[in-house]
């Protein structure tokens, strides 16, 4: 029980040490990361359709 309780402490010990981030920065990645997953998501969408017109096209 020794080792957990080691573990524990030093484990709030660390957290303390952590730079977190701001309400304003947390807000600006999560738009960050919601723009990227989208422009991806357009860029392999777009790759899928025009794959998909030219395999229709070899086919007929």
């Amino acid at each position: 029980m020794s080792k957990f309780s080691d573990y524990i402490k030093n484990s709030i010990i660390e957290l303390k040490k952590v730079s977190w981030p701001t309400k304003k920065e947390t807000y600006n990645y999560t738009l960050l990361v919601i723009g990227v997953s989208l422009a991806t998501a357009a860029f392999l969408g777009g790759l899928d359709f025009i794959f998909n017109l030219g395999l229709e096209f070899l086919i007929k």
